[in-house]
């Protein structure tokens, strides 16, 4: 079983590293347009095969797709980061071209595959995506929510002094710092409501911290984070490859559901050997509903910078 992820970069290498570790693919296919960039990025990884434990075969590619085909899944993290005096516009005309690009490229060689959307901004890139090859809503997945979801429960355990795996908890809305939304009212350690331990105003803290988590670390970092998106890409790869069916929070074409028409947003959603199997709807509170649908109100004013 192939898995393809295009973008060789810090995050893409992470994404076939932590795929490759978990043994559950037979081969990782990494492309980037670099001559020779994806080719050193796979030879590295699989130098460390026999220390890590994994037989998965990783292959790097320059630019050439045939040898993504018969992939299963394909991971699309290629993109450019917003460069000073460039205009949203202008990021997300670069960003949409490459987008469409790549994703045109991989059906070409691998037609039943499904598509998952790291590229930012991610919602908007995935809705671009449903858009311009007409797949099947089920087989385009935005990856923020999962990705911001991890961050949350970081941030609850952190405050609770408690193992992270104590801690459930989810994001969902739009990945971006003002239109997530943690969902504190659900959150959990070990089944009981973690406002039985946590104070309104510790939640709210880590509803800000969450928010801007991603900010956070490319104020630490010089650039963007690398190992978590990695690793919930790899979540979602391994609940597709192995029909899991986990409950993951991602970005998904919505058609009526959270009284969403045309948009991709993040929501809960069952992952299996189909994509997006089943879309989880869940009770919001009055609250809850409106900042939903501003996060919406907001991806909408991005999505028609598009050009398709």
């Amino acid at each position: 079983m192939k898995v393809s992820v295009v973008g060789a970069g810090a995050v893409g290498a992470s994404c076939a590293e932590y795929i490759a570790m978990k043994n559950f693919a037979t081969e990782v296919v990494l492309v980037d347009i670099k001559e020779g960039f994806a080719e050193g990025k796979a030879m590295d990884l699989m130098q460390t095969a026999s220390l890590n434990g994994f037989d998965t075969k990783i292959t790097g590619i320059t630019n050439d797709y045939t040898k993504t085909a018969g992939s299963q899944v394909a991971v699309i993290t290629s993109g450019i980061p917003r460069k000073p005096g460039m205009t949203r516009e202008e990021l997300i005309g670069i960003n949409a071209g490459i987008v469409k690009e790549v994703a045109q490229n991989i059906l070409k060689h691998s037609p039943e595959a499904i598509l998952i959307v790291v590229s930012n901004p991610m919602d908007t890139m995935a809705y671009l995506i449903n858009k311009v090859t007409g797949l099947p809503k089920n087989r385009v997945i935005g990856m923020g929510g999962a990705l911001d979801s991890a961050r949350f429960k970081y941030r609850l355990a952190e405050a609770l002094q408690s193992p992270v795996s104590d801690v459930d908890g989810m994001v969902i809305a739009a990945h971006s710092d003002t239109g997530m939304l943690p969902l504190t009212r659900f959150a959990t350690r070990k089944g009981v409501p973690v406002s039985t331990f946590l104070d309104e105003e510790q939640l709210k803290n880590i509803t800000e911290a969450t928010k801007v988590g991603g900010a956070t670390l490319t104020k630490l970092l010089g650039t963007s984070a690398w190992y978590a998106p990695g690793a919930a890409v790899s979540v979602m790869v391994q609940s597709i490859v192995n029909d899991q069916k986990k409950l993951i929070p991602c970005s998904t074409l919505l058609e009526g559901e959270y009284s969403q028409q045309d948009i991709c947003l993040g929501v809960p959603c069952i992952i299996g050997k189909n994509g997006v199997e089943h879309i989880s709807l869940l009770d919001l509170n009055k609250m809850e509903k409106e900042k939903f649908q501003s996060a919406a109100d907001a991806v909408r004013e991005v999505n028609k910078d598009l050009k398709f």
